[in-house]
């Protein structure tokens, strides 16, 4: 008999074991009947957090302060992903891991693009090379992902989110259309807030210089002038500029006669303090640019981290 219990216990362990170091196969952000949703990086997230609101459970696999350029997931992220019905992303080559994470995960999510019909831009890429490989053209170019520093965008990716929300769970489809209005609503009073807000600031003083090349729609949409940017590139891959690289946007800072050049929360600022002493210019309170805020903070929601960007920008800009 106790041999019995004992072999028993055993198999008990041996079948439990790889739940463990799984931390279970049951993510426990999901409850029992509602729709499972993953959201790529935290802006986004918060998108489809306020279409949701309580009729579907959603988890972020980039959170507040993450670099989705860089982020390297965990098998954690794999089993969240495995078991989401639904996967909302940024697309245009933001989530370079995403495919490989997908395809491991053996998930069957629905893959939402939520930039899909909107006009893209282009940005430059300059990709680090090793030493002696060849390589035809000096700049390259991709699309820019960074589409949600133009509210007008964002108003556009909830319109998808509502969509997929309601197609996915089509019983809850009224609640995602009044989410989705409510929010609208907000939105499109806060587009309105950022053209009254950047209407203080005098065309000649709305030039941005940033980490790397994220405030591309921004700029478009609101007439800045990008005098440069520090990686040179649309992600935060890139290398850190050459020493003649970052001479020669010293000199551009200095002649761009700007007061003040901008940090952001995924890329550390050591370049960019010393690029402002050398240009003796201010460095401006960092912006949150591919990922919110730590709760609390005042840029944890996208609403919030939108406000806070375009204050800084113009109250350090102003003459």
């Amino acid at each position: 008999m106790r041999g019995r219990l004992w072999r028993m216990s055993l198999l008990v362990a041996i079948v439990a074991a790889p739940l463990l170091l799984l931390g279970g196969c049951y993510n426990s952000a999901w409850r029992p009947g509602k729709l499972r949703v993953g959201a790529t990086y935290s802006v986004l997230g918060d998108l489809v957090k306020n279409v949701a609101g309580d009729s579907a459970d959603v988890v972020i696999l980039v959170g507040p302060n993450g670099d989705a350029h860089t982020f390297e997931p965990t098998p954690k992220d794999g089993v969240s992903l495995a078991e989401a019905d639904v996967i909302f992303e940024n697309g245009v080559g933001f989530e370079a891991w995403l495919d490989k994470l997908h395809s491991s995960s053996k998930s069957k999510a629905k893959r939402v693009v939520v930039t899909e019909g909107l006009e893209l831009r282009e940005g430059e890429c300059h990709h680090a090379h090793k030493p002696g490989e060849k390589h035809e053209h000096k700049d390259e170019h991709e699309d820019d992902p960074h589409v949600w520093h133009d509210v007008k965008n964002a108003i556009h990716m909830v319109g998808v989110i509502r969509d997929a929300l309601a197609e996915a769970d089509p019983p809850n489809a009224p609640k995602y259309k009044a989410n989705a209005d409510a929010y609208l609503a907000k939105l499109q009073a806060l587009d309105a807030w950022v053209v009254e807000k950047v209407a203080t600031l005098p065309k000649q003083n709305r030039k941005l210089v940033t980490s790397h090349d994220t405030f591309g729609y921004f700029a478009a949409r609101h007439d800045f002038d990008v005098v440069g940017t520090l990686l040179t590139s649309v992600s935060t891959e890139a290398s850190d500029p050459s020493s003649a690289t970052f001479a020669k946007l010293v000199e551009s800072v200095k002649a761009a006669r700007v007061p003040a050049i901008f940090a952001e929360n995924v890329h550390n600022p050591r370049l960019m303090e010393r690029l402002a002493k050398e240009a003796g210019v201010k460095l401006a309170p960092p912006l949150f640019t591919d990922a919110l805020g730590q709760p609390g903070s005042e840029g944890d929601t996208y609403e919030k981290m939108i406000r806070h960007n375009v204050t800084v920008i113009v109250e350090a800009l102003k003459p």
